[in-house]
């Protein structure tokens, strides 16, 4: 009978452990996602900076070519700059 009792705490508490081993994998597996998504925004933030100052360093370079306006402000529009 106590024997018993000990088996079925002992299947209890193995239960339990892997229950909460699975809710911690299935955790590491949002926050790894999240920090891909957050790095990948990074990424791209950085990307738009370097952009920008190409552009803003460049501007003559466009201005002098036929189109070189519309081009100017449409990459200005694509990498997300704001003109001076």
């Amino acid at each position: 009978m106590v024997l018993l009792d000990l088996l079925q705490i002992y299947l209890l508490n193995l239960v339990v452990t892997l229950g909460m081993f699975l809710v911690l994998i299935f955790r590491a597996w949002v926050e790894h996602k999240n920090y891909r998504m957050m790095w990948k925004e990074l990424e791209w933030r950085k990307t738009y900076n370097t952009a920008s100052r190409i552009l803003k360093a460049e501007k003559e370079l466009f201005t002098k070519v036929e189109g070189g306006e519309e081009l100017y402000n449409l990459l200005l529009e694509m990498f997300k700059t704001k003109e001076e």
